[in-house]
């Protein structure tokens, strides 16, 4: 399997339908580190997976959805640097296999499907006594890769942009990258995390609890808003799809739906409305994630109507 390149982490300028105000926007292109474990899934699995190792655990395990970004860059990342994978799968077995599933047990993961009302009791304890019953010595990756460890992972996607700035966006999930992202900012330099969950405020929490747990300092330099999910996780409308079509055919780069689009989208608007100074610069962050695109096929058929017209709409993954 291909290496991870970071050298191919281009910080890129970008233009959006809306650009005024003399607003800069650039995209630092983490998709472009490796074609499975890109974006910011390597960030957080680098010292977790070093934290593996170090304690001598051949086999990590990890939670997830059927669709999950996670799931397939974990199962990439065990190949690529030599463990053996599990995966707990929110919700029933189906047959086929969706690509997403597929791709992980290709890469060797193991699966393991359980009913939603026991997925959540994944952080308990009794729940993890029960996964080292069953599967022994493993190394435990939270749903979504977010820990202290990942905060110190991603905080070094700093390292690689390659322009000053004033605002730095990056959709948000779990809050891990965020919360990594914050830690690394000094002077004036203010982040936005774009949420990509409907009824999400209790992430400014979770954020600050696991910036507390990391750092002495206090930061007030970032907010989350909320303002671009489109009715909630994996939801989707016309408007964002032709917005992320005209991103790709003006940029030459692909956006995914659940994150990039949103966050890139939400730029754009709060572009329009001035939120951001004149002679300001904006660099978002690519998380990767484009694996995600081959299962909202479906969806976006539904939405155009008919499988005909959503072709017409030049979405690459139709």
């Amino acid at each position: 399997m291909q290496s991870i390149n970071l050298n191919n982490a281009i910080t890129q300028k970008v233009i959006l339908p809306d650009t005024n105000n003399n607003v800069e926007v650039y995209l630092q292109r983490e998709d472009l580190i490796h074609p499975f474990i890109s974006g910011n899934k390597y960030y957080k699995l680098k010292y977790n997976l070093e934290k593996a190792k170090e304690e001598n655990k051949d086999t990590v395990l990890t939670f997830g959805g059927a669709y999950s970004n996670h799931i397939h860059a974990v199962s990439a990342a065990a190949k690529l640097f030599g463990f053996k994978s599990i995966g707990i799968i929110r919700g029933e077995e189906y047959k086929p296999l969706n690509p997403t599933l597929q791709f992980a047990v290709d890469n060797g993961m193991k699966l393991y499907y359980l009913d939603r009302k026991t997925y959540r009791n994944r952080t308990e304890k009794s729940f993890r006594e029960e996964i080292a019953k069953q599967f022994g010595d493993v190394y435990i990756l939270p749903e979504g890769g977010t820990n202290e460890l990942a905060l110190k992972g991603t905080g070094e996607i700093l390292q690689n942009i390659k322009t000053d700035f004033d605002y730095l966006c990056v959709p948000v999930g779990s809050g891990g990258t965020l919360a990594g992202l914050i830690t690394g900012l000094y002077d004036s330099k203010k982040a936005i995390g774009f949420s990509s969950l409907k009824g999400g405020e209790y992430l400014s929490g979770t954020i600050s609890e696991l910036i507390s747990n990391s750092s002495i300092r206090k930061f007030d330099n970032w907010i989350i808003n909320h303002d671009y999910h489109f009715g909630g996780f994996a939801k989707i409308s016309r408007e964002l799809i032709e917005f992320v079509n005209w991103f790709k055919d003006n940029n030459n780069i692909q956006l995914d739906l659940i994150y990039n689009g949103k966050m890139m989208f939400g730029i754009n608007d709060m572009i329009s409305k001035k939120y951001f100074t004149s002679n300001s610069r904006i660099v978002a962050i690519h998380t990767g994630g484009l694996q995600g695109l081959t299962g909202m096929k479906s969806m976006i058929e539904k939405i155009f109507s008919t499988k005909q017209e959503a072709q017409h709409s030049s979405y690459s993954i139709i």
